[in-house]
Protein backbone atom coordinates (compact mmCIF):
# COMPACT_ATOMS: atom_id res chain seq x y z
CA UNK A 1 0.00 0.00 0.00
CA UNK A 2 2.97 1.91 0.81
CA UNK A 3 4.78 1.82 -2.65
CA UNK A 4 1.25 2.64 -4.29
CA UNK A 5 0.78 5.51 -2.65
CA UNK A 6 4.52 6.58 -3.35
CA UNK A 7 4.17 5.72 -6.91
CA UNK A 8 0.68 8.08 -6.76
CA UNK A 9 2.63 10.81 -5.28
CA UNK A 10 5.18 11.08 -7.20
CA UNK A 11 2.96 11.13 -10.60
CA UNK A 12 2.18 14.97 -10.75
CA UNK A 13 5.44 16.08 -10.27
CA UNK A 14 6.39 13.89 -12.83
CA UNK A 15 3.72 15.26 -15.24
CA UNK A 16 4.89 19.00 -13.84
CA UNK A 17 8.64 18.46 -15.19
CA UNK A 18 7.12 16.73 -18.35
CA UNK A 19 4.94 20.19 -18.82
CA UNK A 20 8.27 22.47 -18.01
CA UNK A 21 10.54 20.11 -20.31
CA UNK A 22 7.81 20.38 -23.07
CA UNK A 23 7.22 24.42 -22.69
CA UNK A 24 8.04 26.03 -25.77
CA UNK A 25 10.36 28.42 -25.94
CA UNK A 26 8.70 31.88 -27.34
CA UNK A 27 10.41 34.29 -29.90
CA UNK A 28 8.43 37.51 -30.28
CA UNK A 29 9.18 39.38 -33.46
CA UNK A 30 8.26 42.69 -34.86
CA UNK A 31 5.20 41.62 -37.26
CA UNK A 32 5.88 45.17 -38.96
CA UNK A 33 3.99 43.93 -42.23
CA UNK A 34 1.36 41.60 -40.25
CA UNK A 35 1.52 38.51 -38.49
CA UNK A 36 1.13 36.90 -41.49
CA UNK A 37 4.44 38.09 -43.41
CA UNK A 38 5.95 37.59 -39.78
CA UNK A 39 5.23 34.06 -39.51
CA UNK A 40 6.13 33.46 -43.30
CA UNK A 41 9.68 35.02 -42.80
CA UNK A 42 10.68 33.38 -39.75
CA UNK A 43 8.85 30.23 -38.92
CA UNK A 44 11.95 28.40 -40.44
CA UNK A 45 14.34 29.74 -37.88
CA UNK A 46 11.70 28.58 -35.55
CA UNK A 47 12.23 24.99 -36.87
CA UNK A 48 15.80 25.36 -37.50
CA UNK A 49 16.14 25.97 -33.77
CA UNK A 50 14.16 23.25 -32.77
CA UNK A 51 15.59 20.65 -34.42
CA UNK A 52 19.35 22.28 -33.75
CA UNK A 53 18.40 22.35 -29.86
CA UNK A 54 15.98 19.62 -28.91
CA UNK A 55 13.97 21.97 -27.71
CA UNK A 56 10.17 23.50 -29.32
CA UNK A 57 10.77 27.24 -30.39
CA UNK A 58 7.68 28.79 -31.23
CA UNK A 59 7.71 32.19 -33.26
CA UNK A 60 5.49 34.80 -31.69
CA UNK A 61 4.42 37.50 -34.05
CA UNK A 62 3.88 41.02 -32.64
CA UNK A 63 2.42 44.56 -33.30
CA UNK A 64 4.75 47.43 -32.31
CA UNK A 65 2.37 48.34 -29.24
CA UNK A 66 2.80 44.76 -27.93
CA UNK A 67 6.67 44.73 -27.88
CA UNK A 68 7.10 45.96 -24.53
CA UNK A 69 4.18 44.74 -22.59
CA UNK A 70 5.36 41.24 -23.77
CA UNK A 71 8.92 41.90 -23.11
CA UNK A 72 7.56 43.61 -19.91
CA UNK A 73 5.26 40.63 -18.95
CA UNK A 74 7.62 37.37 -19.71
CA UNK A 75 5.63 36.71 -22.65
CA UNK A 76 8.59 35.69 -24.99
CA UNK A 77 11.86 34.45 -23.65
CA UNK A 78 13.44 35.99 -27.01
CA UNK A 79 12.92 38.68 -29.42
CA UNK A 80 13.64 40.24 -33.10
CA UNK A 81 12.74 43.99 -33.11
CA UNK A 82 14.45 46.98 -34.47
CA UNK A 83 17.53 48.60 -32.76
CA UNK A 84 15.89 51.39 -31.55
CA UNK A 85 12.92 49.49 -30.11
CA UNK A 86 15.70 47.24 -28.50
CA UNK A 87 17.75 49.56 -26.90
CA UNK A 88 14.33 50.44 -24.79
CA UNK A 89 13.89 47.15 -23.66
CA UNK A 90 17.20 46.83 -22.85
CA UNK A 91 17.16 50.13 -20.42
CA UNK A 92 13.32 49.54 -19.02
CA UNK A 93 13.77 46.02 -18.69
CA UNK A 94 16.78 44.69 -18.37
CA UNK A 95 17.17 43.16 -22.11
CA UNK A 96 20.22 41.84 -23.99
CA UNK A 97 21.35 41.15 -27.29
CA UNK A 98 22.81 37.70 -27.91
CA UNK A 99 23.55 37.98 -31.47
CA UNK A 100 23.11 40.72 -34.71
CA UNK A 101 21.07 39.66 -37.85
CA UNK A 102 23.42 39.92 -41.70
CA UNK A 103 20.93 41.14 -43.67
CA UNK A 104 20.70 40.59 -47.22
CA UNK A 105 19.13 43.21 -49.64
CA UNK A 106 19.98 43.26 -53.02
CA UNK A 107 22.67 40.71 -52.91
CA UNK A 108 24.57 42.73 -50.67
CA UNK A 109 25.42 41.41 -46.84
CA UNK A 110 24.83 43.75 -44.58
CA UNK A 111 25.71 44.47 -40.56
CA UNK A 112 24.86 48.18 -40.51
CA UNK A 113 21.74 50.29 -42.05
CA UNK A 114 20.58 54.06 -42.44
CA UNK A 115 18.34 56.44 -43.86
CA UNK A 116 17.82 58.01 -46.83
CA UNK A 117 15.86 61.41 -47.42
CA UNK A 118 14.57 61.89 -50.20
CA UNK A 119 13.20 64.65 -52.78
CA UNK A 120 11.67 64.40 -56.22
CA UNK A 121 14.29 65.30 -58.58
CA UNK A 122 12.09 67.61 -60.38
CA UNK A 123 12.09 69.43 -57.37
CA UNK A 124 14.17 72.57 -57.79
CA UNK A 125 13.70 73.96 -54.41
CA UNK A 126 15.03 71.22 -52.11
CA UNK A 127 18.55 70.00 -52.02
CA UNK A 128 19.83 70.27 -48.67
CA UNK A 129 17.83 69.34 -45.20
CA UNK A 130 17.98 73.32 -44.88
CA UNK A 131 16.01 73.81 -47.90
CA UNK A 132 13.18 71.46 -46.52
CA UNK A 133 11.97 74.59 -43.89
CA UNK A 134 8.51 75.48 -44.40
CA UNK A 135 8.40 72.40 -46.85
CA UNK A 136 6.21 69.30 -46.32
CA UNK A 137 7.74 66.00 -45.02
CA UNK A 138 6.70 62.04 -44.61
CA UNK A 139 8.53 59.22 -42.46
CA UNK A 140 7.10 55.57 -41.90
CA UNK A 141 6.29 55.80 -38.27
CA UNK A 142 7.36 57.59 -35.25
CA UNK A 143 8.63 54.32 -33.36
CA UNK A 144 10.05 53.40 -36.75
CA UNK A 145 13.83 53.39 -36.49
CA UNK A 146 15.11 53.96 -40.36
CA UNK A 147 12.24 55.36 -41.65
CA UNK A 148 12.07 57.78 -39.27
CA UNK A 149 14.59 58.42 -35.92
CA UNK A 150 17.73 58.38 -37.94
CA UNK A 151 16.66 61.10 -40.13
CA UNK A 152 15.12 63.00 -37.37
CA UNK A 153 18.34 62.45 -35.80
CA UNK A 154 20.14 63.75 -38.51
CA UNK A 155 18.04 66.89 -39.23
CA UNK A 156 18.30 68.18 -35.43
CA UNK A 157 22.08 67.90 -35.86
CA UNK A 158 21.69 70.44 -38.25
CA UNK A 159 19.63 72.58 -35.51
CA UNK A 160 16.98 71.91 -37.15
CA UNK A 161 13.44 71.27 -35.30
CA UNK A 162 11.07 69.02 -37.75
CA UNK A 163 8.35 69.59 -35.47
CA UNK A 164 8.62 73.14 -35.83
CA UNK A 165 10.58 74.00 -38.79
CA UNK A 166 9.04 71.78 -41.21
CA UNK A 167 5.53 72.95 -42.57
CA UNK A 168 4.35 69.34 -41.66
CA UNK A 169 5.10 66.11 -40.43
CA UNK A 170 3.51 62.86 -41.41
CA UNK A 171 3.62 59.44 -40.97
CA UNK A 172 2.67 56.89 -44.22
CA UNK A 173 2.85 53.78 -41.55
CA UNK A 174 5.05 51.82 -44.79
CA UNK A 175 8.08 53.30 -45.97
CA UNK A 176 6.75 52.01 -49.93
CA UNK A 177 4.07 54.87 -49.06
CA UNK A 178 6.72 57.01 -48.08
CA UNK A 179 8.69 57.01 -51.65
CA UNK A 180 4.85 57.09 -53.56
CA UNK A 181 3.94 60.30 -51.34
CA UNK A 182 7.52 62.03 -52.77
CA UNK A 183 6.96 60.44 -56.47
CA UNK A 184 3.67 61.90 -56.85
CA UNK A 185 4.22 65.24 -54.79
CA UNK A 186 1.93 64.53 -51.79
CA UNK A 187 4.86 65.27 -49.68
CA UNK A 188 8.01 67.38 -50.92
CA UNK A 189 10.52 65.53 -48.91
CA UNK A 190 10.62 62.31 -46.79
CA UNK A 191 12.90 59.79 -45.37
CA UNK A 192 12.85 55.51 -45.53
CA UNK A 193 15.36 53.17 -44.93
CA UNK A 194 18.14 52.22 -46.30
CA UNK A 195 17.70 49.69 -49.86
CA UNK A 196 13.87 51.01 -49.95
CA UNK A 197 14.76 53.10 -53.19
CA UNK A 198 17.17 50.68 -54.92
CA UNK A 199 14.37 47.41 -54.03
CA UNK A 200 11.57 49.70 -55.66
CA UNK A 201 13.62 50.59 -58.90
CA UNK A 202 14.46 46.86 -58.66
CA UNK A 203 10.75 45.75 -58.86
CA UNK A 204 9.86 48.28 -61.55
CA UNK A 205 7.83 50.65 -58.94
CA UNK A 206 9.91 53.93 -59.24
CA UNK A 207 12.39 55.34 -61.44
CA UNK A 208 15.51 56.00 -59.40
CA UNK A 209 16.43 59.19 -61.98
CA UNK A 210 12.95 60.41 -60.32
CA UNK A 211 14.10 61.10 -56.74
CA UNK A 212 16.83 62.91 -55.39
CA UNK A 213 19.02 61.92 -52.46
CA UNK A 214 19.55 64.87 -49.73
CA UNK A 215 22.56 65.12 -47.72
CA UNK A 216 23.74 61.91 -49.33
CA UNK A 217 26.68 60.41 -47.77
CA UNK A 218 29.84 58.44 -49.36
CA UNK A 219 31.54 55.31 -48.73
CA UNK A 220 31.89 51.08 -49.25
CA UNK A 221 28.14 51.26 -47.85
CA UNK A 222 26.21 49.59 -51.04
CA UNK A 223 23.20 51.95 -50.84
CA UNK A 224 22.44 55.40 -51.00
CA UNK A 225 22.27 57.18 -47.34
CA UNK A 226 22.03 60.03 -46.00
CA UNK A 227 22.27 59.27 -42.20
CA UNK A 228 24.99 57.76 -39.86
CA UNK A 229 25.00 54.22 -39.90
CA UNK A 230 24.27 51.39 -36.99
CA UNK A 231 23.80 48.37 -36.62
CA UNK A 232 21.15 45.77 -38.00
CA UNK A 233 18.62 44.25 -35.51
CA UNK A 234 19.40 42.26 -32.74
CA UNK A 235 17.87 39.01 -31.57
CA UNK A 236 18.08 39.18 -27.70
CA UNK A 237 16.98 37.80 -24.34
CA UNK A 238 14.56 39.06 -21.78
CA UNK A 239 15.71 39.71 -18.65
CA UNK A 240 14.29 36.44 -16.96
CA UNK A 241 15.82 33.93 -19.86
CA UNK A 242 18.59 32.02 -18.60
CA UNK A 243 22.01 32.88 -19.71
CA UNK A 244 22.94 29.43 -20.28
CA UNK A 245 19.97 29.03 -23.10
CA UNK A 246 20.94 32.37 -24.26
CA UNK A 247 24.18 30.35 -25.22
CA UNK A 248 22.97 28.25 -26.35
CA UNK A 249 20.54 30.13 -28.76
CA UNK A 250 23.23 32.07 -29.96
CA UNK A 251 25.64 29.20 -30.67
CA UNK A 252 22.85 27.59 -32.66
CA UNK A 253 21.86 30.76 -35.03
CA UNK A 254 25.88 31.55 -35.87
CA UNK A 255 25.81 28.21 -37.37
CA UNK A 256 23.18 29.41 -39.79
CA UNK A 257 24.54 29.10 -43.73
CA UNK A 258 22.72 31.53 -46.29
CA UNK A 259 21.79 28.07 -47.79
CA UNK A 260 19.45 27.09 -45.04
CA UNK A 261 15.91 27.20 -45.02
CA UNK A 262 15.82 29.20 -42.07
CA UNK A 263 17.98 32.21 -44.02
CA UNK A 264 16.43 31.85 -47.12
CA UNK A 265 12.95 32.43 -45.79
CA UNK A 266 14.00 35.61 -43.46
CA UNK A 267 15.93 36.62 -47.27
CA UNK A 268 19.30 37.32 -44.61
CA UNK A 269 22.51 36.08 -44.53
CA UNK A 270 22.97 34.85 -41.19
CA UNK A 271 24.19 35.59 -37.65
CA UNK A 272 27.34 36.99 -36.08
CA UNK A 273 28.19 38.27 -32.31
CA UNK A 274 26.17 40.99 -30.91
CA UNK A 275 27.35 44.29 -32.39
CA UNK A 276 27.86 47.40 -30.00
CA UNK A 277 23.86 49.42 -29.63
CA UNK A 278 25.56 52.40 -27.65
CA UNK A 279 25.41 54.49 -31.05
CA UNK A 280 21.34 53.49 -31.00
CA UNK A 281 21.20 54.53 -26.98
CA UNK A 282 22.79 57.84 -27.86
CA UNK A 283 20.32 58.46 -30.48
CA UNK A 284 17.38 57.87 -28.33
CA UNK A 285 19.12 60.49 -25.55
CA UNK A 286 19.80 62.73 -28.08
CA UNK A 287 16.07 62.88 -29.46
CA UNK A 288 14.12 62.18 -26.01
CA UNK A 289 12.56 58.83 -27.55
CA UNK A 290 12.39 55.40 -26.71
CA UNK A 291 13.83 54.49 -23.27
CA UNK A 292 14.59 58.60 -22.69
CA UNK A 293 10.90 59.72 -23.86
CA UNK A 294 9.72 62.62 -21.17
Amino acid sequence: MKRILSVLLTIPLFLCALSVQAADVRIGVLAKNGPAKAMKKWAATGDYLTAKLGKSFKIVPLDFDKVNPAIEANEVDFFLINSSMFVTAKVKFGASAIATMINSRQGQSLKSFGGVIIASAYNDAINSIEDIKGKSFMAVKKSSFGGWQMAYKTIKDKGIDPFTDFASVDFAGKHDNVVFAIQNEVAQAGTVRTDTLERMVASGDVAMEDFKIINKQSSDFPFVYSTTLYPEWPLAKTAATSDALAQEVAAALKAVNKDDAAAKKAKIIGWTDALDYGPVEDLQKALSVGAFAN
